[in-house]
């Protein structure tokens, strides 16, 4: 199936799920923004928490959702296998428990996606070995479906028919690989309600931006004269000099009476790099409710994450090494880049194996300098980074503040950072260089997320408490910069009670 079967569960449900590898590639599942809470080993970042499920072999996924509830997703975590191995995840709340605002008339889940014609390994493989930025996608999809301003499936579109009067709730969910993406319906606002499975206080826009990774939910009413709208997706593109699909994916969301074979109202879309469109949405994201946000911070972490280039080492390098300068393209955090190593983090750490890992990982960049504007920009000569599986090592309990600064070295750019294991509360976002001095945070209802964009140009911070003991990975959610090496391990030790040590591995595991 394409996209694959729908996960549905209710809060607090164990779920075990059997994956048998059918495909000539090893594979690995990731249960996206699931908190995995005390089964870090059922987590599936490849080389991370498991070594990959190899042809015709089987492992079996367990855990369980606390005080979970909302919209996530599942996709494979080895390669770029998860341009198409992916699906929706929902969870429903327990019986009996309403959802903060009217009950909708249906839900239909929406899974944004890129599409390529030809095999993802080899793309990735080719990529990798030319030094160079990835090509785009042939084509966007909505729930699998190009739609029509593609030559290929003008009769294969998305549609839901929509009663007169009535309010729908739509799961959207950012499968996609390396591309961020608006969406909108043509003459309809969206009420956002839930973000990364945490309610929100309702926000009303006429468009949302969701990079990889994010979801959102939204209430959309059909209260419009009975006609055939389009919804549509298109791309967010803020690094610069990047080539790109700009063609945009329809969907429709057409009214009981409407002319079947009629035109289809077009929904407005922001201009690629709207900057701007993207902002103002997280702007007024708000938790539903006051929440405790952790106040005492025992640790301060500043991590900055962008763009490298790398200075040539190939004996061809007209054939490896086709990034800007004669260089080749890396990215990293504090300007190292991450080497995944070929066995498991989590178990090297778990068995007390030695040589695979390294936990050094600065707390703060090498070197501080203006990050947006004045940073390195002279490739390959001043644009290289360090490489190294270096991990950053967190007592249990911890309270951890992380500022996120994106750089200008190559270009700056919005960055969807993921971070597995846990969620965390956005209390500060803006532009240009953290200021500890003149950021506003927002330390009463932030939001709750897994996957924050941190803002072309601009920086991010982050709360949460290091209390889910396991290995964990921190990543941009464009998958060319996880290849490229932008990301980190965050391990968290186990702590003194029962319920604070991770488990024993499963028997199943697979070996490298």
């Amino acid at each position: 199936m394409y996209p694959g079967p729908v996960v549905y569960a209710q809060e607090d449900d164990k779920v075990i799920v059997r994956v048998t590898n059918e495909s000539p590639y090893n594979i690995t599942i990731h249960w996206h923004g699931i908190r995995q809470r005390l089964s870090c080993w059922s987590d599936g970042p490849s080389y991370i928490t498991q070594c990959p499920i190899q042809t015709g072999q089987n492992f079996t996924y367990e855990f369980t959702l606390v005080q979970q509830k909302g919209t996530f997703f599942w996709h494979a975590h080895v390669s770029w296998l998860r341009a198409t191995v992916y699906g929706a995840i929902v969870v429903y709340p327990n019986n009996g428990v309403p959802y903060p605002f009217k009950f909708p008339y249906e839900e239909h889940i929406i899974i944004l996606g890129e599409f390529w014609m030809k095999d993802m390994v080899q793309i990735e493989q080719a990529v990798l070995a030319s030094g160079r930025a990835p090509p785009p996608a042939d084509a966007f999809t909505i729930n699998g479906q190009p739609g029509p301003n593609y030559n290929c499936s003008a009769d294969d579109i998305f549609k839901i028919d929509a009663v007169p009067g009535k309010t729908y709730l739509l799961r959207l969910i950012n499968a996609a690989l390396n591309q961020e993406h608006f969406f909108a319906i043509a003459n309809h606002r969206l009420t956002i309600v839930e973000v990364d499975a945490e309610y929100t206080k309702p926000l009303t826009t006429d468009r949302v931006m969701l990079g990889p990774g994010q979801t959102l939910n939204v209430l959309v009413t059909a209260d419009k004269p009975i006609a055939r709208y389009s919804m549509a997706m298109g791309p967010y593109q803020s690094a610069k000099n990047v080539s790109f699909q700009n063609i945009t994916a329809i969907a429709y969301f057409q009214y009981f009476g409407a002319t079947a074979n009629g035109l289809s109202l077009p929904a407005a879309l922001p201009h690629f790099d709207d900057n701007l469109a993207a902002k103002t949405v997280m702007d007024g994201l708000r938790s539903l409710n006051p929440v405790t946000v952790p106040k005492d911070i025992d640790r301060n972490l500043f991590v900055t994450i962008g763009l490298n280039v790398q200075k040539c080492r190939s004996k061809n390098p007209q054939k490896d090494c086709q990034a800007k300068g004669g260089g080749v393209m890396a990215a990293s955090m504090n300007n190292i880049s991450f080497s995944k190593p070929n066995i498991s983090i989590l178990e090297a750490y778990y068995k007390n194996i030695s040589g695979y890992f390294t936990q050094d990982f600065p707390g703060v960049p090498l070197k501080f300098y203006d990050f947006v504007n004045g940073a390195p920009n002279n490739p390959p000569n001043d644009t290289n980074s360090l490489n190294g599986t270096r991990t950053y090592v967190l007592d249990y309990g911890t309270k951890v503040q992380l500022i996120l600064q994106d750089t200008s070295t190559v270009s700056t750019e919005n960055h969807p950072i993921h971070l597995h294991g846990y969620s965390f509360y956005v209390v500060g976002y803006g532009t240009g260089n953290y200021d500890p001095d003149t950021a506003n945070f927002n330390l009463v209802d932030p939001p709750y997320m897994n996957t924050i964009g941190v803002p072309v140009g601009g920086w991010a911070a982050i709360r949460f408490i290091a209390d889910n003991p396991g290995a964990w990975f921190m990543h941009c959610h464009l998958e060319i910069h996880l290849s490229w090496g932008l990301s980190v391990v965050l391990i968290v030790k186990n702590g003194e009670g029962p319920l604070e040590r991770l488990p024993h591995p499963p028997k199943d595991l697979p070996r490298c």
